[in-house]
């Protein structure tokens, strides 16, 4: 299991670090979304990527747009001493796996970021109600692993499969089986109907 720590505070990154490794979970660091684009870009592909919320070159959540759009497979999740509920809300939306408080004991911490790392979404329990009444996006993509509604959201864009594996950076035959997977989650047979269903919950 690999994790890509991305924070701009030294102590917290170094302790967060810590705590993995001595789980026996890789972990690399970054003090900043450019260095851990770039990390993402020469590395072995990562398992799970904690991004800072207020980290330089975040600018909101316009840095998990490109954490996402460049993840090569990675679930991505946000990380923060607090965020607004809503905020919270539309990260999921966009494919985040979850969120997590920097408030979080180390051990809780770790289970969360081991559980992400697995595709399993993590909120603390003060935010769970946001899965009780979500909006035609999230419900459409709640059982979805971040990588399958990266894909949704591609097809929603009507890109053929050869586009979204080169976008993705993933083989064409990697893609098929996501698709396979995705199709079947949202109870759909077909790229069409795939689309149809992405675009009336609003997944743009």
């Amino acid at each position: 299991m690999r994790v890509l720590i991305a924070d701009d505070h030294d102590l917290l990154r170094d302790v967060f670090a810590a705590w993995l490794a001595k789980e026996q979970i890789a972990c690399s660091a970054a003090p900043d979304l450019h260095q851990a684009l770039a990390i993402i870009e020469m590395s072995a592909p990562f398992d799970l990527v904690l991004l800072d919320f207020r980290m330089p070159g975040m600018d909101g959540l316009d840095g998990l747009a490109r954490m996402l759009s460049q993840s090569r497979g990675a679930h991505v999740a946000l990380m923060s001493g607090n965020l607004p509920a809503d905020l919270v809300h539309q990260a999921l939306e966009m494919g985040a796996i979850g969120f997590l408080p920097k408030t979080l004991p180390m051990k809780g911490f770790v289970e969360a970021a081991r559980s992400m790392a697995r595709g399993r979404s993590f909120l603390p329990p003060e935010l769970a109600p946001l899965a009780a009444d979500p909006a035609p996006a999230a419900a459409l993509t709640q059982a979805l692993t971040a990588r399958e509604v990266q894909v949704l959201k591609l097809l929603s864009h009507g890109l053929s499969d050869d586009e979204i594996a080169a976008r993705l950076g993933i083989h064409e035959p990697t893609l098929r089986l996501n698709l396979r997977t995705l199709f079947r989650k949202i109870g759909v047979e077909s790229h069409e109907a795939a689309r149809k269903a992405a675009r009336d919950a609003g997944l743009t």
